[in-house]
């Protein structure tokens, strides 16, 4: 509990941060570019949810995070609702997406899974192309509000929405990880028919990740069309996002809180900086080659790296 409360504070601090940091700084750039790395800290978190405490590999990450771009939208188009009120209700849409897609493919494992997921994001991606009130196939376009309260421009304002986002999600992951919820996850990671031979609510424990996991990922989205001002479905159903999605924790550290974190810090801030100075082609090149260099050489992360290495001098 001390710890969980510190942990809190700690997480506080970091939201005061920020703020501070919108007030000090005024090239909007590092902003722009922060909160591209923020939201994926989000995605990493989401998917580690489903995809490292639970064990089900989930490929449709573009799928719940258009979602909830596009009820940004459908809710702009109805009337003028504000972003606090717009991601919540982007979170509930994906979740309960999240929740159904649970009931559905739970019954299959592994590569099936995986596939089905993908499937998912795919008809989505169909749905929302057909969809006119939301712009259809040819997009539409999001005004940003021309000022906000306490924000030099609304820039900023977005940065500072995704770090708070970034940090409730980051509590959500390590107060499951350090939860009985977290050790039903783990144990059907593990080995799910011994898990549940043994009590465990394995169904039930499953819906829930599905359902967490979709709803943090539709949170993701939900700020999306202010960062851009134009939204098709192309660029929301984005390969480059479900890739990040997945690579990230693994490259971090499944199964952990703080991996994904320290995956999509790493990983999108060098393809931020590839952005800049070479070409944003390079994004899914850089995935691919450090993917396939922690599989080689740290199958368990950089958290799984460090492990072991610790491991070995206290052995010394």
């Amino acid at each position: 509990m001390v710890r969980q409360r510190t942990f809190i504070a700690a997480a506080l601090a970091v939201i005061g941060a920020g703020y501070a940091l919108t007030l000090a700084i005024d090239n909007e750039y590092y902003f722009f570019a922060g909160y591209v790395v923020l939201q994926f800290v989000v995605l990493a978190t989401a998917w580690n949810i489903l995809g490292g405490y639970t064990g089900y590999v989930n490929f449709g990450a573009a799928g719940f995070f258009a979602v909830g771009a596009y009820t940004t939208i459908a809710l702009l188009k109805l009337g003028d609702v504000p972003i606090y009120l717009v991601i919540p209700a982007a979170g509930v849409v994906t979740g309960l997406i999240g929740l159904g897609t649970g009931y559905l493919t739970m019954r299959l494992r592994g590569v099936y899974f995986a596939i089905a997921t993908l499937a998912l994001s795919v008809v989505l991606e169909t749905l929302v192309a057909n969809w006119d009130f939301v712009g259809g196939a040819s997009g539409t376009f999001v005004l940003r509000p021309k000022s906000v309260p306490l924000f030099d421009s609304y820039v900023t304002f977005l940065f500072w929405v995704m770090l708070v986002l970034a940090v409730i999600a980051v509590v959500i992951a390590r107060t499951i990880e350090h939860s009985r919820f977290g050790r039903g996850l783990a144990a059907i990671r593990d080995d799910e028919a011994a898990a549940e031979c043994t009590g465990v609510p394995t169904l039930k424990l499953k819906l829930m990740s599905t359902s967490i996991s979709g709803a943090l990922m539709g949170v993701a989205g939900a700020p999306f069309p202010y960062y851009v001002t134009y939204i098709d479905p192309p660029s929301a159903f984005n390969l480059e996002i479900a890739v990040n999605a997945v690579a990230m924790p693994m490259i971090g550290g499944p199964g952990t809180w703080i991996g994904p974190v320290i995956g999509a810090v790493l990983l999108a801030t060098l393809q931020q900086t590839a952005t800049v100075t070479i070409s944003s082609e390079l994004n899914l090149l850089i995935v691919g080659v450090m993917l396939v260099v922690f599989v080689v050489a740290a199958p368990d992360g950089i958290v799984g790296l460090y492990h072991k290495l610790v491991a070995k001098v206290f052995k010394r």
